[in-house]
């Protein structure tokens, strides 16, 4: 099998692959990738305390109940009242009493509401409960 090199035929094809088109399709996507990752990550706004400890490690999609400034409840960005929280912990615990739930609370919001909202969670049955906090600026990792 021989290619014609000449000129004598009448079809001359193209034997490269244009990347154009690939490349704005990719560019095109970063731009919406770009500008999609931060609202994605957007979450209730906690201002944790201060404390030198270690991360925990977690492999399935944590349970984390946050207490905000004014005292609101939510379960991880969903807005509830303590007897809703205790009845969807509920269940979730009639599931896999195993699991284990994060509390965030807002510095400023008072201890006894913090305290409300871990009841709630030890009144749906599951034990395994852990506070979150946030390291100082000044430790190196």
């Amino acid at each position: 099998m021989a290619f014609d090199q000449g000129g004598g035929g009448g079809s001359d094809s193209i034997s490269q692959i244009n990347v154009t088109p690939l490349v704005d399709v990719m560019l095109v996507l970063l731009i919406i990738f770009m500008v999609t990752a931060p609202i994605l990550q957007q979450g209730v706004q906690i201002d944790l305390p201060k404390v030198s400890a270690g991360p925990l490690q977690g492999a399935e999609e944590q349970l984390v109940v946050n207490v905000g400034k004014t005292g609101q409840v939510f379960l991880n960005d969903t807005p509830m009242t303590l007897d809703q929280l205790t009845e969807k912990l509920r269940a979730i615990a009639a599931a896999r009493p195993d699991r284990q739930v994060f509390v965030r609370g807002d510095q400023a919001v008072p201890y006894g509401q913090v305290m409300r909202a871990m009841g709630a969670v030890r009144d749906a049955g599951l034990t395994k409960v852990g506070l979150v906090t946030e390291p100082p600026p000044d430790r190196r990792r």
